[in-house]
């Protein structure tokens, strides 16, 4: 009899036929008790967990005694209690690889639309507002050769390096856990404090996980460390930052713009007052979300769950310790 998992997250078809061909899947639409309590048998003789964006806590993993993995389809994994996993010593997998180029794409899409008011001035132009040659109220700021700051120098902050610095001939600076000898040798980065950054760096770029030492890393003294002609971008985690101190730095000038993939809280509230900032530019997190990529992370998840069911999760494992 092959061992049962339960699947939280719908797979495209030939997705699924790989998970079934190693397990019994079970499918559900979501994590919330009354769902657990209608499948209770299913869960509790589960052994692995696959699929997104839902809480995985110690509440749960209560209702699944039997679960020996959890693999999730994203990068981030702010909602798991990995703490919790680790005292049942159940291995957590998720995505890290499989969506690095796509968000780096849509942090420097961010950096452009941002800088050149792509979103503004088009739908300027559907209002018909558009009805001479355009002067500098149209006007939007270079982005070539101006200095682009990293916090968080990961696979994803080398990816939008690469792109700065080859594709727009930017200087570099970042701030990370460590210094990375290949962005200083491939894109003659700089490495610096936080503070450095802040002062000099004409786009700053935020992609950093969610954590305990992340959660409102930027607040009030951050952005008034930014010079007022400075655009903010995060495409990371929105509880990096304290929402209401980066609405007051746009409202004040102490900041020129924001560009906004992510937020404190999702979906973004319909009357959040970054909606009425014509400089800002607000996508629903969107980072990752092309079909390409969505397939490749989905792939990549449920073999990582396999893999970690047979004994050998020797890639994309949070904690490895726990075997």
């Amino acid at each position: 009899m092959k061992p049962s998992v339960i699947l939280y997250k719908t797979l495209p078809d030939d997705l699924l036929q790989r998970l079934e061909a190693h397990f019994t899947v079970t499918q559900v639409k979501n994590l919330h008790p009354d769902t657990v309590q209608q499948h209770a048998d299913a869960f509790a003789s589960a052994v692995g967990l696959l699929g997104s964006s839902e809480s995985v806590d110690a509440a749960l993993l209560a209702k699944m005694p039997a679960l020996r993995a959890a693999s999730t389809i994203s990068v981030g994994y702010d909602n798991f209690d990995v703490d919790a996993l680790n005292a049942r010593r159940v291995l957590l997998m998720h995505t890290p690889a499989a969506l690095t180029e796509t968000v780096a794409d849509t942090l420097m899409a961010l950096v452009l639309s941002t800088a050149r008011r792509v979103v503004e001035v088009a739908e300027r132009v559907k209002a018909g507002e558009w009805k001479k040659s355009i002067d500098a109220d149209w006007f939007g700021t270079d982005v070539h050769h101006k200095t682009l700051g990293i916090v968080g120098m990961g696979r994803i902050g080398m990816a939008l390096a690469q792109r700065a610095h080859f594709g727009f001939s930017m200087p570099i600076l970042y701030n990370a856990r460590r210094q990375h000898s290949e962005a200083e040798e491939r894109f003659q980065a700089r490495y610096c404090d936080l503070d450095t950054l802040l002062q000099e760096a004409d786009f700053v770029c935020l992609i950093l996980p969610l954590t305990e030492e992340t959660r409102h890393l930027f607040g009030e003294a951050q952005f008034k460390k930014m010079k007022p002609s400075a655009i903010f971008i995060n495409a990371g985690r929105g509880p990096v930052v304290d929402e209401q101190a980066l609405i007051a730095a746009l409202r004040n000038g102490e900041i020129h713009a924001a560009g906004l993939d992510v937020f404190e809280h999702e979906p973004l509230a319909v009357d959040s007052p970054l909606l009425t900032m014509q400089n800002v530019v607000a996508l629903p997190h969107i980072g990752s979300a092309t079909h390409e990529t969505r397939y490749s992370m989905a792939a990549t998840a449920v073999d990582n769950l396999i893999d970690a069911l047979n004994g050998k999760p020797e890639k994309n494992c949070v904690n490895p310790q726990v075997m």
